[in-house]
């Protein structure tokens, strides 16, 4: 039987408890229908007995404390609410018992931005993490040491594992049932709770807003020229120019303030602007392109799958609102 530690830290997101267990538990009661034994005991694990989540709006109970569990077989770290440095002080104590649990064979997973609880330990460095892509400038900004890839829905490495926002948990509470339960019921367990079991990417839900929380002023000027820009070619050269700055200075200061190297920047701002765009208008796709500064559609159906993982045409079929409402 493998043994299921659900954290509960102090400003937890309910849902990523609730779910877990639920799918989990789900679980056993298929197997036990069928006349099998119960694959999983799972149970929350506290740093005290009744816990206040949602930002006080709930609370809750745990029949086991920290020091109650020495041996587990998964450790889940859920999301937590509200300013991430203070929920990372309010649950420093689980730090080092996820650790421990690690080191003594546990497999670790975390869940949207339970990610920040994660790297805290140090397991994470050097790896490969992904948490929600509206936090991923706050997380590289904390945990430089670990490698973010923000795009991807799940990370499996060494035994500790990651997922995108929100509830794409679920994606990754399937995967690890087919893990441990077998391909069977984590298709049984996605039809039940209507779970599309085949993303594997948060990029197409990504908004691009580019990241000014820094103090390079320069760098931030370059950013609103080119987000009023857009639609004209614009190049590094150009920008230098500008700001009055060497071409390799203001590539190393950009990438550093924005995560993005500049041309990767104003592809993205092209591409959010083509997505709003498509969601919202009657423009045909190539129409959409040369808004957006294109003249290659070759060119921006690659820019544009890179960076949401959908062709032009699958994000227009998906998202746009008109569309929606005749369906």
């Amino acid at each position: 039987m493998k043994h299921i530690s659900i954290l509960v830290p102090q400003g937890a997101i309910l849902g990523s408890i609730e779910g877990p267990r639920l799918l989990f538990t789900e679980v056993n009661a298929f197997l036990q229908r069928m006349g099998k034994p119960a694959l999983f005991q799972v149970q929350l694990v506290g740093l005290q007995t009744d816990t206040p989540v949602c930002g006080g709006m709930y609370q809750v109970h745990t029949n086991h404390l920290l020091a109650d569990v020495q041996q587990t077989d998964l450790v889940v770290i859920p999301a937590v609410d509200g300013d991430l440095s203070a929920a990372l002080e309010a649950n420093r104590a689980f730090l080092p018992w996820i650790v421990q649990k690690y080191q003594r064979g546990a497999e670790v997973a975390s869940l949207c931005v339970g990610a920040f609880l994660l790297a805290a330990t140090g397991l994470i460095d050097g790896r490969q993490c992904t948490t929600h892509w509206a936090a991923a400038h706050y997380f590289r900004a904390m945990f430089p040491q670990v490698e973010l890839v923000e795009d991807k829905l799940i990370t499996d490495e060494h035994g500790i594992y990651s997922s995108g926002g929100a509830f794409s948990y679920l994606n990754l509470v399937l995967y690890l049932i087919e893990k441990y339960a077998g391909r069977d019921m984590a298709v049984t367990c996605a039809k039940v709770f209507q779970i599309d079991i085949e993303r594997v990417s948060q990029s197409a839900f990504v908004i691009f807003n580019g990241q000014k929380e820094h103090g390079d002023e320069p760098i931030k000027r370059a950013q609103t020229y080119i987000e009023d820009n857009y639609q004209e070619k614009l190049t590094v050269d150009q920008l230098a120019d500008m700001l009055a700055l060497g071409r390799r200075n203001l590539e190393r200061r950009f990438k550093k303030a924005t995560a993005n190297s500049v041309v990767e920047y104003i592809q993205r701002v092209k591409i959010e602007a083509a997505k709003n765009s498509l969601e919202s208008s009657r423009e045909n796709v190539n129409e959409v392109m040369y808004q957006v500064g294109y003249t290659d559609p070759k060119a921006f159906r690659v820019a544009f799958k890179r960076i949401t993982g959908l062709s032009p045409k699958q994000y227009r079929e998906k998202y746009n609102r008109e569309r929606a409402v005749l369906a």
